[in-house]
């Protein structure tokens, strides 16, 4: 009765503030600001985003405000005629519990996003006046005022300019689709919900916030498990007035730091039962606790040593192994020093992800090799190891001279580190997709066990001397093996050209290229001084300096859009949401890859299992629609969607079969008898 009287209460004092609107108005307590993303040409959609500040102490509300609150209206006019807008998409809202009442509260910075159509007429170069007359509720703890303005902006009309990056940190705070329908239903006078969600996706604090009003009580404690790759959460229905809907949807939030997915579900079986996931760290991801992802990320650093995108590294490792046969002292030192840089360099990367993603940057694992610039500095530093390895000159760090030494392991551990990350192998694809959704500390202790397990092989070697005394003795093999291993690092030189060409532009790959040579000449150089024990002068020195003072300078302002990649053997269509849902809509079976050109082990399943003829008749047949997302570059509908699926980088496979069952997330080494199994039915 209790609960009854502070309902009815605050439903009187919104009422009573309602009433003293005009005198309530002002000052605003959450000023709001207009923006427009544009220009737009005659007859395409403009995307709007009205930014509310909130002063200390108040909050804004969420479309569904909770047990009390309002949300947002909005009205609009373009060059003086009403002009109908988008639905409005809200952030991920936050919970507030005040005396009993639940509500959906922004208390800090946010944008609500819509959208409005130029008019078709509207000629271009023209610069169309907007005006939309915004009311939302500004509230306290104690009390809320009704607020209103009338916000002003111009529409350009003209072809889309530079995309705005606020707008991008704007969308990426907006939930995900699920991209998969969920289910509900009403067993025992509660509500219970299967949400499909990779039990890789780890869960803190989740909360199901649902769009409809009526239908469930908000203030009441959600129960969530997990049963595989699939969530379920209970919750009983509304208190007063309840409705039966025909869906349910709303939003998942999935941890405190606000990404969320929004769902809509459907009427059908759920079944009980489960491993309860709480909100705790403890208990996040009942399928993965936190012990066992330290587990996987463990595991999957050791991997890495055997994908094919580590094997130019390898050759690094090989030379540093056979040293570590002359002293037991040396080996340990070696051994320490170069786990001390590989796991300092995944901790370094790892903390400038997270930096990234908590500015609002819609970035992932392997984030480095989407940079122009980045890939340029790797070109560089590739020829640069091929003409040491190669004799051209001599250059004790990172570590290449047959003498060994700590500095040169730590150095020779950064690097393999930081060429190694773009790989996503089994378990690493788990442990850092929850590294995105973990609380800092344990996300940083995941990106350091991921260092651990690359660098284990190398200790277990410097530890333990049974595996020391099966290597080779050094000798004058380890000339000829230093030669032979300048191949694979030539190779890879040749693919960071091929990369900065789809990264950035031939223009810009064939700049590279020549600073690589100007690099080259005075590496030959230095090269023919040291052979006549002469230092390499300052004509030298000079000429290595101003290549990567040239590069910085000028290679940016050669940056252009790669060209589209030609049709494979396999059709597909460029992966977005809409085209995700479009094809869903449709009922068939769908394919979605996502893949990068910096990415070997994508690319070794494509030719291995995906761009065949085998397979592109078996998905012929079952009608198939297949989705490639192409994440070479920053993509950052790509990294919502890695990110909704628990995964931290490419590759990802998703199957959705037919007539809208849960998708499945297929192995990241595929073969074409999978393959043609799923496009079977099997």
């Amino acid at each position: 009765m209790q609960r009854y009287l502070r309902l009815v209460a605050g439903l009187l004092q919104a009422a009573l503030l309602l009433c003293a609107a005009p005198v309530l108005a002002a000052p605003a307590n959450i000023s709001a600001q207009l923006l427009v993303e544009g220009p737009a040409a005659p007859g395409e959609a403009v995307t709007l985003a009205v930014r509310m500040s909130p002063a200390k102490g108040w909050h804004g509300y969420w479309q569904n405000p909770g047990d009390a609150g309002q949300g947002m209206t909005l009205t609009a006019s373009l060059a003086g005629k009403d002009q109908p807008l988008a639905p409005l998409r809200y952030p991920v809202p936050e919970t507030l519990l005040i005396s009993g009442l639940m509500n959906h509260v922004y208390e800090h910075d946010y944008a609500v996003l819509t959208s409005l159509k130029v008019p078709a007429d509207a000629r271009p170069g023209a610069v169309l006046p907007l005006t939309v007359e915004a009311q939302w509720l500004a509230c306290t703890d104690q009390i809320c005022v009704p607020e209103s303005g009338t916000l002003q902006a111009e529409v350009k009309v003209g072809p889309r300019g530079v995309p705005d990056a606020r707008f991008d940190a704007w969308r990426a705070a907006l939930p995900a689709p699920l991209g998969a329908e969920a289910r509900f239903a009403n067993v025992g006078g509660r509500y219970r919900i299967g949400i499909p969600l990779p039990a890789s996706v780890a869960l803190e604090s989740p909360h199901l916030f649902v769009s409809d009003a009526s239908v469930v009580d908000y203030a009441a404690p959600q129960a969530f498990t997990r049963q595989a790759d699939l969530l379920v959460v209970e919750l009983p229905p509304a208190k007063f007035a309840p409705i039966t809907p025909q869906t349910i949807s709303g939003v998942l939030r999935l941890n405190t730091k606000g990404d969320g997915v929004s769902l809509t579900a459907v009427p059908g079986a759920v079944a009980a039962g489960g491993t309860p996931v709480g909100g705790t760290a403890e208990s996040q991801g009942s399928q993965a606790p936190f012990a066992l992802l330290i587990l996987m990320a463990l595991a999957g650093g050791l991997l890495l040593n055997v994908m094919p995108c580590v094997f130019p590294i390898l050759s690094l490792k090989a030379l540093s192994l056979a040293r570590a046969g002359e002293s037991e002292a040396q080996a340990r030192a070696e051994g320490l020093a170069y786990t001390a840089g590989v796991v300092l360099a995944c901790l370094g990367l790892g903390v400038l992800l997270l930096a990234l993603r908590a500015a609002g940057e819609e970035v992932g694992w392997a984030f480095q090799l989407q940079e122009p610039l980045v890939v340029a500095a790797l070109l560089l530093l590739a020829v640069a190891i091929t003409a040491n390895l190669l004799g051209v000159y001599e250059f004790s760090v990172p570590g290449f001279a047959s003498d060994g030494s700590p500095q040169g392991a730590f150095a020779t551990g950064l690097l393999a580190a930081f060429a190694a990350t773009p790989c996503t192998g089994p378990f690493m694809a788990a442990a850092m997709g929850a590294a995105l959704l973990l609380p800092v500390a344990q996300a940083l202790a995941l990106f350091a066990a991921l260092g651990l397990g690359l660098a284990l092989p190398f200790l277990a070697l410097a530890y333990v001397p049974a595996l020391r005394r099966r290597l080779p003795r050094p000798g004058a093999w380890m000339g000829r093996f230093r030669t032979a291993m300048a191949v694979p690092m030539g190779l890879t030189a040749l693919a960071l050209v091929w990369l900065a060409s789809r990264l950035a532009g031939s223009a810009f790959a064939f700049a590279a290229c020549l600073l690589a040579i100007v690099m080259l000449s005075a590496l030959v150089v230095l090269g023919r001084r040291q052979r006549h024990g002469l230092a390499g002068g300052w004509p030298v020195m000079l000429a290595l300096v101003l290549v990567p003072a040239m590069g910085a300078l000028g290679l940016p302002g050669m940056v252009r859009e790669a060209s589209a990649e030609t049709a494979g053997v396999l059709p597909s269509k460029p992966f977005s949401e809409a085209a995700l849902a479009e094809a869903r809509a449709k009922g068939g079976p769908v394919f979605v890859y996502m893949t990068a050109d910096w990415c070997l082990t994508c690319k070794v399943n494509e030719a291995a299992a995906i761009e065949r003829e085998d397979t592109a008749r078996a998905f012929k047949a079952a009608g198939v629609t297949v989705l490639r997302g192409d994440w070479t570059r920053r993509d950052p509908a790509i990294t919502r969607y890695l990110t909704a699926q628990g995964a931290a980088g490419v590759p990802l496979y998703m199957w959705y079969p037919a007539k809208a069952a849960p998708p499945r997330q297929l192995p990241q080494v595929l073969t074409p008898a999978l393959l043609e199994e799923l496009a079977k039915g099997g």
